[in-house]
């Protein structure tokens, strides 16, 4: 089995914070993240699939079309946006690191399958020192 990730960079907003608690509340659980402003992070996308090497092309994927459902899927939705506001497949969800990776997990996973390759990880960094690594349920 053969490992290949790609990685993908965006810009996005959000803020964490939870309607039913108070201004005091989510300050006090979130820090500056609950800033009513929102707040925002230059994020790095690492895409892992994995599978078996074609033998008639020497791929496990070609990383054009690797690149291209990324981007179709994830980044041309998320760039520039605010996680809270814009993106559709964040909406009712909290917009922490934690669960914007396992949302774009869930959306990447079947566009992988059809290519005859199964998603390993998404990992997310949103800054230099805090990632989150996804592997699926």
């Amino acid at each position: 089995m053969v490992f290949i990730t790609r990685r993908e960079r965006f810009c996005a907003a959000h803020k964490l914070y939870r309607e039913d608690w108070s201004n005091e509340q989510n300050e006090q659980v979130f820090g500056l993240c609950s800033n009513p402003n929102w707040h925002g992070h230059n994020y790095d996308l690492f895409v892992t699939v994995k599978g078996e090497i074609n033998p008639e092309t020497g791929f496990l994927i070609d990383l054009k079309i690797m690149k291209d459902i990324i981007n179709r899927n994830i980044i041309d939705v998320v760039d520039h946006r605010n996680f809270n506001l814009d993106v559709e497949f964040m909406k009712g969800v909290m917009a922490s690191t934690e669960n914007i990776a396992i949302e774009i997990f869930k959306i990447l996973q079947p566009q992988f399958e059809k290519q005859g390759v199964t998603l390993h990880s998404v990992r997310l960094h949103e800054t230099e020192n805090n990632y989150v690594e996804y592997f699926g349920d």
